[in-house]
């Protein structure tokens, strides 16, 4: 092995130690509540050497969103490849359950998704990276979308939004309650509950477009 791969090996097992010790400081303490500082020490570096495989917080971040994306885009696929079409009910319960197990299984991608909303979240972030999360978050939308319905894609693109604000929404309110000292809520029987009332939407939004068409 030469010298230059050697250190490439060394860097990219630098960088990849990093993303590891900020996926658990994000666990434990999300992102506003994660520094460089926290995930330098995780890694028993300095902070500045830290800087020298990530330029900055939010590269550190922009990376486990690309993770994230990548995640989704492999579970979408899986359902795509499942077999025979699903009625729609069944397919929204597929995707749902997809959002719980990444909320309960890889909360840190969780926590980076809902840090977007924040005004500086990609202050630090060039452009270019900018554009490519939002063309592959994009993709992934637009994929669940042909999955939900081929027929007509401007009104499925809606409903997978209205179904991933929902279960944003409602994992925010669990998180809030939680962090305020609440009793938290909604549960897991709760989030099916939610599901069903969700579903009784959807589908009377379909109908309701459907009418429509007919007319």
């Amino acid at each position: 092995m030469g010298v230059q791969e050697r250190r490439q090996r060394e860097r990219d097992a630098r960088r990849k130690a990093v993303l590891d010790a900020t996926r658990t400081l994000v666990r434990q303490h999300g992102y506003n509540g994660t520094t460089t500082k926290q995930i330098a020490a995780h890694c028993e570096l300095s902070e500045a050497t830290l800087f020298w495989y990530f330029q900055s917080k939010e590269e550190i971040f922009s990376s486990l969103l690309f993770e994230a994306i990548e995640f989704m885009e492999s579970r979408i696929a899986a359902l795509a490849g499942a077999g025979e079409p699903r009625p729609p009910a069944q397919l929204v319960r597929e995707l749902w359950s997809m959002f719980s197990e990444l909320r309960s299984q890889y909360p840190e991608y969780f926590h980076v998704f809902t840090s977007l909303a924040n005004p500086d979240a990609t202050t630090g972030v060039s452009p270019e990276v900018k554009a490519e999360l939002a063309r592959r978050s994009g993709d992934n939308f637009r994929r669940v979308a042909e999955l939900m319905d081929k027929a007509d894609e401007r009104l499925a693109r809606v409903a997978v939004d209205v179904l991933w604000a929902a279960f944003v929404g409602l994992g925010v309110l669990h998180d809030s309650r939680v962090n305020l000292g609440a009793p938290a809520h909604p549960s897991d029987h709760e989030l099916g509950e939610a599901l069903d009332l969700l579903l009784d939407g959807l589908g009377s939004a379909k109908s309701v477009a459907d009418s429509g068409a007919a007319r």
